[in-house]
């Protein structure tokens, strides 16, 4: 259950989430009616078949927003459609207005929904009640907003705001290959990514690639400013940090996950548990790392 992707928001840490369960349990995930497209609501962190909906350890709360989405492809739509417009042209001898297009289109998805395929899906947060952080495991803003927008929905009220920083991140990232001492326990990885600075400017993506040699250097000489770069966090993490400071292709190497190998569980619970308490307690010590570093900005309480 490690999470991929963090995209992070903050939150007061003066926040009160004593009745967080009792609020959650107003907004699970029903099915999804025969007439809807989608449905959205909270789903337990340890599978829809149990019944716990959010678990805590410390400072950490787990929760999984579940969703159900019907599949109805526009191509296939739009097929029937041209099927059936085709069909009255040829019995009528005449051709439909756009409002008549309009409404039979919506007489066809309405009588294809209840019968459409349904897929499941799940998005998992974290809430650190110690930083005020709320950490989406998704690289999509548009995924990660609807997370929050369903603890929004869940307890009323959920002041969450985008991190964001007091620096320009792009400086920073460009600073640490460029030779800038890097924080205490980071180093580079083998991947980045450059930018012109100028408005459509050329982009270079670099993979496997020593970030502080000859090639690399030369981009920064002509200007270019690192967008995208790969660190790694002791032997523990490593991730690709972005200007936008969502944090991609999070992984959590041999340091890190050593110390659950050493250790046999009786269920799969207790191993999620174990995994869970491993992943908060790493992603909080990566975060007091790029707090500073970036000047993140707090949450007003």
């Amino acid at each position: 259950m490690f999470f991929r992707n963090l995209t992070l928001f903050r939150f007061p840490t003066s926040l009160d989430l004593s009745e967080l369960d009792t609020h959650l349990a107003d907004v699970q995930l029903k099915p999804v009616g025969p007439m809807d497209l989608s449905s959205r609501g909270f789903v337990s962190p340890f599978g829809r078949d149990a019944e716990a909906l959010s678990h805590r350890i410390d400072d950490a709360i787990w929760l999984t927003v579940g969703g159900e989405d019907k599949l109805l492809p526009a191509a296939v739509v739009n097929d029937l459609l041209g099927k059936k417009l085709a069909d009255i042209e040829e019995k009528e001898g005449r051709k439909l207005g756009g409002r008549a297009r309009k409404r039979l289109k919506e007489d066809l998805v309405a009588e294809l929904l209840p019968r459409a395929f349904v897929r499941p899906t799940r998005t998992d947060a974290m809430l650190d009640l110690e930083h005020g952080l709320c950490i989406v495991d998704t690289s999509s803003r548009k995924n990660a907003e609807t997370v929050v927008s369903e603890i929004r929905h869940a307890l009323g009220s959920f002041p969450a705001l985008p991190l964001n920083a007091e620096v320009a991140p792009r400086s920073v990232l460009t600073g640490w290959i460029a030779g800038e001492r890097l924080p205490d326990g980071l180093s580079l990885g083998d991947e980045c990514e450059l930018k012109d600075a100028a408005e459509h400017g050329a982009i270079v993506k670099c993979q496997h690639q020593e970030l502080q040699g000859d090639e690399i250097a030369k981009h920064l000489e002509a200007g270019k400013q690192v967008t995208r770069l790969a660190l790694t966090l002791d032997d523990h993490v490593s991730f690709v940090l972005g200007e936008d400071l969502v944090i991609r292709k999070l992984k959590f190497l041999d340091g890190a996950v050593d110390q659950l190998e050493s250790t046999e569980r009786e269920d799969i619970r207790a191993e999620l548990d174990a995994r869970f308490a491993l992943m908060a307690g790493e992603l909080k010590r990566l975060f007091a790392v790029l707090e500073p570093a970036l000047k993140l900005s707090r949450a007003e309480n």
